[in-house]
This record gives C-alpha cells, sequence and structure tokens, in this order.
C-alpha cells in the first residue's frame, strides 16, 4: 500500500489526543520515564542561556513546558494533537503562566510556516520526531527560526537499542528487531496502530552538518532499561542505582550514543 503522509499524520495526532487523558499519569508514574526526562533537563539547562526564548516541538500535554516556564524561560509550546493541546492550555491557565507559555497549534511538519518570531533554543523531546519519515524536511525549517547562535536540542530514538535486543533471549524477535525496518516500524498508543522512524546520529550530522556546529551527544537509556520495562526501578532499586552511575560514565561516548534506547543531540547554528 502506498503510503499517505496526510492520512500518516491525522493517525498520529488521533493517537496522541486519545491518550491525552492519561499521559500524565502513564508517564509520572513510570519511574524509568522519569529518569529519562531528568536526564534531558540538566543537558538543555547546560545550553539554554537564562531568559532564552523557546520553541517546544510535540510539547504533549506541557511537562517540560511548564517546568522550564517555571526556570524563566518564555516558550512558544506546538503540537498537532487536539487533545494534548487543550491538556497543556488548561494547565497555563490553571498556573497563571500566559505571560511565559504561548500555545500554537502547529505540525512539526510545517513548523517553518510559524508565525511567532524567532527563538534562541528550538527543543523536542522524547522522540516525538520519531513520527516522521522526513527528519530532514523538518530539520531544514528550523534555521530561519533561529536568532544568531541559536540551538537545536533534539531527544531521538536510534537504531540500536541494547535491552530491545535483549528481548531475544524471551523470543521477542519483533520487538528486538522493530527498529532495523527500512520502512519504519508498527507503534501502538490508545489502540491506534501507525509508523515510527530511526535515525541514527550520524543521519542528524549528516543533514545539519553545513548549518550546525555539534555542542553536544548524550546517550539516554545504555544500561538503565527503557521506560517498557515496567517497576524495574521499585524491584531493583540497588542495581538500578548501579546502572545509572554507569550510564553517568559513558553516556557521552561512542558507542553508547548510538546503542541506547534515545539519545540528546544539541546542535549550535554556524
Amino acid at each position: 500500500m502506498k503510503f499517505d503522509n496526510n492520512i500518516h499524520k491525522s493517525t498520529v495526532s488521533n493517537a496522541f489526543s486519545r491518550q491525552s487523558e492519561v499521559f500524565d499519569k502513564i508517564y509520572s508514574e513510570n519511574l524509568l520515564s522519569e529518569y529519562m526526562r531528568k536526564k534531558f533537563r540538566e543537558e538543555l539547562l547546560k545550553f539554554a542561556r537564562p531568559e532564552s526564548r523557546i520553541l517546544e516541538l510535540n510539547c504533549g500535554t506541557g511537562m517540560d513546558t511548564i517546568y522550564l516556564a517555571s526556570k524563566g524561560f518564555d516558550i512558544v509550546a506546538t503540537d498537532n494533537a487536539p487533545g494534548m493541546l487543550a491538556k497543556i492550555s488548561e494547565k497555563v491557565k490553571a498556573l497563571n503562566l500566559e505571560h511565559k507559555v504561548h500555545v500554537v497549534p502547529c505540525d512539526f511538519e510545517q513548523i517553518g510556516n510559524l508565525q511567532q518570531g524567532t527563538f534562541d533554543h528550538i527543543y523536542s523531546n522524547f522522540s516525538g520526531l520519531n513520527c516522521t519519515r522526513n527528519l530532514a524536511g523538518v530539520l531544514q525549517q528550523l534555521k530561519p527560526l533561529l536568532n544568531p547562535g541559536g540551538k537545536v536540542s533534539l531527544v531521538l530514538m536510534p537504531v540500536v537499542c541494547p535491552w530491545e535486543l535483549i528481548m531475544i533471549c524471551k523470543g521477542m524477535f519483533r520487538t528486538a528487531f522493530r527498529r532495523f525496518g527500512k520502512n519504519g516500524a508498527n507503534a501502538r498508543i490508545e489502540n491506534v496502530h501507525f509508523r515510527t522512524w530511526y535515525y541514527n546520529p550520524s543521519y542528524v550530522k549528516r543533514v545539519t552538518r553545513e548549518d550546525y556546529d555539534v555542542l553536544s551527544l548524550k546517550g539516554i537509556c545504555i544500561t538503565v532499561p527503557p521506560p517498557f520495562i515496567e517497576n524495574f526501578v521499585e524491584r531493583y532499586p540497588k542495581l538500578f542505582a548501579m546502572l545509572e552511575r554507569l550510564d553517568k560514565k559513558i553516556e557521552y561516548h561512542f558507542p553508547f550514543t548510538y546503542c541506547c534506547d534515545q539519545y540528546m543531540i544539541t546542535l549550535q547554528l554556524k
């Protein structure tokens, strides 16, 4: 069947809109998700200048948005899932953050059409950009949205995830090899199926090298398991603490920046 990008985008939007009612509960109660979010925030704050104006792609319910607004940043938060946009808008109003956060419906594949001025920093967390098969096209649209010396921080899923490969031992071959397909992999959220694609850091470097320098590349969940290993922290707190210390030692080093559940790359406009 021929791939229809418009249908795909509508399907992804529908999936995440359905999940918006339970999104915060799912992610806040999963300690591995919270661990990943902590790693992202620590890295972002290393490079985001105080009082920066920030553009957020695939903001979801605004868990990172609200956190960064509390740190003094001005945020334009974008998403194309109506359910997610409704949730973040509720939070912004309830917390009286309208002066710090501006919520705008926008598909990241059309982010170049955003009429909100320019930004000091653009970011995307939790691999939302793996939902496009045209990552290069999205990245090309970011340059005109940046101020001189502006930065881009992206969290993406690479091809090789050690913890997924371990699933071979359980006979879960589809999980183990799902990232290796040339035409993407099937994902499911709230019983809605859609495609995802996996991008190594080398791909991002290649398609951005003319306009950006790489400031940082960091693997997330290398020996620490990804969130689908449920209740790992609760069941094995000492092992988790040991793996967390190990990840901290290797997270900036090859091949661990390529062999992880997700990685975070920060670029700066030349």
